[in-house]
């Protein structure tokens, strides 16, 4: 390919592909059992009041039912974060099957914003309506809407903004998608109204347990019926990463804008940087590598390590002690750091290994290694939260414990997948195939598709 088309076909793939997680990426103790499937693999099941929604396509798009629907949806914010964006997601797709979809954001800056300007023009673009979060518009939605999708935690916190008296008639009709997993969202002033909605949606088993345990522990106060849904990728996302071309085009720019050469190897991180994403114990855990296969005196390809979510405009103290540690470990030509992006797509055809690495209880759901597992990247993750519903140990990639006991069983599958390029490929080609089998559109569509039939049923045995 002469190198004008090179480039006319490269930013055409980098303009589709933003588009494309413009709306549908996310950056975000079991519960339930499992049982194993044909393959002997792990699958988890709901406990037992865990509702879990069916997945499975058969050309007929599931939320169809939708139709001439009126639905209401309360953001806690409207940002690049990865509940908006689901939320986002959802509204599309709604959108898709002719529902009526209204956007209130509870909390915007006091300055203008680029972001959120783009962002409400996409949604405008879709056909979204969005209106403020107080005054009697808002008011006039919530009791005209079939449903209201609340979404996050933070967002109980509009309920505060309606009327009292109006605030029971709603309830009835709310569901609640929660994807936090952390303490300090357990706040009785964010989820005092939680046990009266008609139902919780929660992105996988592991969270919907830590929320039920946590709420009835620490708050007193008790879980509506919670379905657990399991995200799955976009369309676009799919086609981006089964187009072989694309992938070949897209990997050969990101490396070369790197320093990285065709037959080196590329271990990547790819999360907002903070601690909780636990990029710096990964920084760790390949340095480590380094210095043991140095010691062991083993034949492996120029090993990389890529950060990506990195903010080059607004360095923080924790991203400097990255830098620091790398400045010290004299690997500045190893390791790369890239600014936040929404568009992953090139770095995930870029890279070889996807290392999720998320501390404490891990992600809520984790949506960045299913669309690793699409582009046929194994992935080394944290045995912790929803990554261990999604990556099979020893099949799709490892598991490591998370915290400071974790950097060198990751160090050492760093290693062993650096050691082995067939079975980089082999996990590689499972994790596509578990894609396929759990994680596409239309499973997360028919998930989404069961627990909306059951909310509005819910909801209008309730207002009756």
């Amino acid at each position: 390919m002469a190198t004008k088309q090179r480039l006319v076909f490269l930013l055409c793939i980098a303009m589709f592909t933003a588009i494309a997680f413009f709306i549908g990426s996310s950056f975000s103790s079991c519960g339930g059992g499992y049982v194993r499937d044909e393959e002997n693999v792990l699958i988890p099941v709901p406990e037992s009041g865990f509702q879990k929604g069916r997945s499975g396509g058969d050309g007929e798009n599931a939320l169809s039912f939708m139709r001439s629907k009126f639905i209401l949806m309360v953001s806690h914010e409207l940002s690049l974060s990865g509940g908006p964006l689901l939320l986002m997601e959802l509204a599309f797709l709604l959108r898709a099957v002719s529902t009526r979809v209204v956007w209130m954001t509870n909390q915007m800056p006091s300055e203008p914003d680029e972001i959120i300007f783009s962002l409400g023009q996409r949604m405008m673009e879709r056909g979204v309506e969005i209106v403020s979060p107080k005054g009697e518009k808002a008011v006039e939605s919530a009791l005209k809407a079939d449903l209201i999708i609340l979404n996050t935690a933070v967002a109980g916190k509009w309920l505060d903004s309606v009327p009292k008296e109006t605030v029971p008639r709603l309830l009835p009709k709310v569901l609640w998608w929660i994807h936090e997993m952390r303490g300090h969202y357990f706040k009785m002033e964010y989820v005092k109204h939680l046990p009266f909605v008609s139902g919780a949606m929660i992105d996988s088993y592991v969270t919907a347990e830590y929320w039920k345990n946590r709420t009835e522990e620490r708050l007193r106060i008790k879980m509506p019926e919670t379905f657990v849904v399991h995200l799955g990728n976009s369309n676009i996302l799919m086609e981006v990463a089964e187009n072989v071309v694309a992938r070949r085009v897209l990997r050969e720019h990101i490396r070369e804008s790197l320093g990285v050469r065709k037959g080196d190897l590329v271990f990547a991180i790819i999360n907002s940087v903070s601690r909780g994403k636990g990029q710096d114990l990964f920084l760790k855990s390949f340095y480590e590598a380094l210095q043991l296969i140095q010691q062991r005196k083993l034949t492996v390809p120029t090993m990389h390590a890529v950060v990506v979510g990195s903010d080059l405009t607004v360095q923080t103290k924790f991203e400097t002690e990255l830098r620091t540690f790398v400045a010290d470990k004299e690997i500045q030509g190893s390791v790369h750091f890239v600014n936040k992006t929404l568009n992953v797509a090139p770095y995930l055809a870029s890279i070889d290994v996807l290392v999720q690495n998320s501390q404490g209880r891990g992600e809520c759901f984790g949506r960045i290694t299913i669309e690793a597992m699409a582009f046929q990247l194994p992935v080394l993750g944290t045995a912790a939260g929803g990554t261990t519903e999604i990556v099979v140990n020893g099949t799709t990639g490892w598991l490591h414990p998370a915290g400071k006991e974790g950097i060198t069983p990751l160090a050492e599958n760093l290693i062993q997948l650096a050691t082995d390029a067939e079975l980089r490929k082999s996990m590689g080609r499972r994790g596509y195939d578990r894609v396929q089998g759990m994680f596409l559109e239309h499973h997360m569509s028919q998930r989404i598709s069961s627990v909306l039939k059951e909310v509005l049923r819910k909801a209008n045995s309730r207002t009756l």
